[in-house]
């Protein structure tokens, strides 16, 4: 997350940075070393199928022999081992964000139109028929991953949703990212972590079809897998290190803006965090806030070097500065607190997700209470891109149907331009239609 030589160049004498990045790069480049040992990996795994997968399995996961996948009982009484308000906690994530993507399924409606007599065009969206998720369990399992990726899914129509988690240090699986996935949908759960697992749902080494796609978020060897899995089969996207940004001017508690900025650079040492401010005075007042929140968090050996190595705040002359900058950053989460929120959420155009006012933090999408989807695209990317939805989930397959009296209507102009460009087949379709209806 940096901003372009462009656009500061455009923008010079009206801004100031009053901290910048420790280390001028980005915070996720492709390691060779990385690349390498995927690669070799997948075509080991090409080769010699579940043996491979399951050698990576012992080698790098500690796998003690069992069965890797979870029964239906097992799957079902993960919450039973759960602290009560932690099982509560994530039936509620469940259930807001199935909720929020429930309402955007119903927004994809299928449609047909008649453009021209006899000209019927429409379109239907389609689920995908098989998705593969990786539900992250390491350090910081992210429980709420299943509700993003299984439970979006699930209410987008896919009819079968495979979840794949690396095992605990027992050799178990992590029972809150289970029961997340159980309250999801999920039809499968695989206790396989890494690229051993990726490989596996793609290559259909699971005693079932390959995935048709695959989601969730992992470390660098699960981001690569991804890469080089593309293409054998759709991905959501190409997370890097999880960012986030805010904009704020003197209105708003440096404190909370600290506390959202650490909330993000905790996910790494290499998580992005950047502050755009309209008040100098606020700004150096949030920098004093981030150190002092530092001193005493429990993560300050991740969220501290974070900060350090890629924590960027700046200031600028005025509102359209600030959000020209944002909008070159294009964070992946974004904060606007603010006087003018709404003036941001009207002219701001690249952000992953939006959270307006000092009562918005990242945390509660991340956690799944907001509803939102926290599968988000990093590194610039939503510049382009949009987070993982049901839209995502769907096809939006077009249809059309020609009638006889459309004829005149479409086949002269086909003739023209298929002769124009040298195509005679082309031509024909229609020519030799064209001599029918003239019969």
């Amino acid at each position: 997350m940096r901003y372009s030589s462009p656009v500061l160049d455009r923008l010079a004498g009206s801004f100031v940075h009053l901290k910048q990045p420790l280390i001028d790069a980005p915070a996720a480049q492709r390691d060779p070393a990385v690349a390498e040992t995927v690669s070799r990996m997948l075509l080991d795994i090409q080769r010699r199928g579940m043996d491979a997968v399951l050698d990576y399995a012992r080698d790098l996961d500690g796998h003690d022999g069992r069965d890797i996948e979870l029964t239906a009982a097992e799957i079902a009484s993960s919450g039973d081992r759960l602290d009560p308000d932690l099982r509560a906690a994530i039936e509620l994530g469940s259930e807001r964000t199935r909720a929020f993507a429930a309402e955007q399924r119903a927004k994809l409606v299928d449609f047909e139109v008649q453009l021209v007599p006899g000209l019927v065009t429409g379109a239907r969206y389609i689920p995908i028929s098989r998705v593969g998720a990786y539900l992250p369990a390491g350090r910081f399992p992210l429980t709420a991953s299943a509700f993003m990726t299984v439970g979006v899914a699930k209410e987008a129509g896919v009819p079968t949703v495979v979840a794949c988690s690396p095992p605990q240090p027992d050799g178990a699986a992590n029972d809150a990212v289970v029961y997340a996935a159980h309250l999801s949908g999920v039809d499968r759960v695989i206790v396989l972590g890494g690229v051993q697992a990726l490989a596996a749902m793609a290559y259909g080494l699971l005693d079932d079809l390959p995935v048709d796609m695959l989601v969730g978020a992992g470390n660098a060897y699960v981001a690569e897998a991804k890469r080089q899995l593309f293409g054998t089969v759709a991905i959501d996207l190409l997370a890097g290190p999880s960012e986030v940004a805010v904009i704020s001017d003197d209105s708003a508690d440096p404190e909370i803006v600290a506390a959202d900025l650490l909330g993000q650079a905790e996910h790494g040492p290499n998580s992005p965090a950047a502050l755009v401010t309209t008040s100098e005075a606020h700004g150096r007042e949030v920098i004093a806030a981030v150190d002092r929140q530092l001193a005493v968090l429990a993560t300050q050996s991740i969220a501290g070097p974070a900060w350090r190595d890629y924590g960027v705040v700046t200031v600028a002359t005025d509102r359209e500065v600030a959000a020209t900058l944002m909008d070159d950053l294009a964070p992946e989460h974004l904060e606007v607190i603010t006087r003018e929120d709404e003036w941001y959420h009207d002219r701001l155009r690249n952000y992953g997700s939006l959270f307006l006012g000092s009562w918005s933090t990242v945390a509660y999408s991340d956690k799944g209470m907001a509803g939102t989807n926290h599968v988000l695209p990093t590194a610039g990317g939503a510049k382009h891109s949009a987070g993982l939805s049901v839209a995502r989930f769907v096809k939006p397959l077009t249809y059309q149907r020609i009638a006889r009296e459309a004829t005149l209507e479409l086949a002269p102009a086909v003739q023209t331009i298929s002769d124009s460009e040298g195509m005679a087949a082309h031509s024909a379709t229609a020519t030799m239609r064209l001599e029918r209806l003239e019969r």
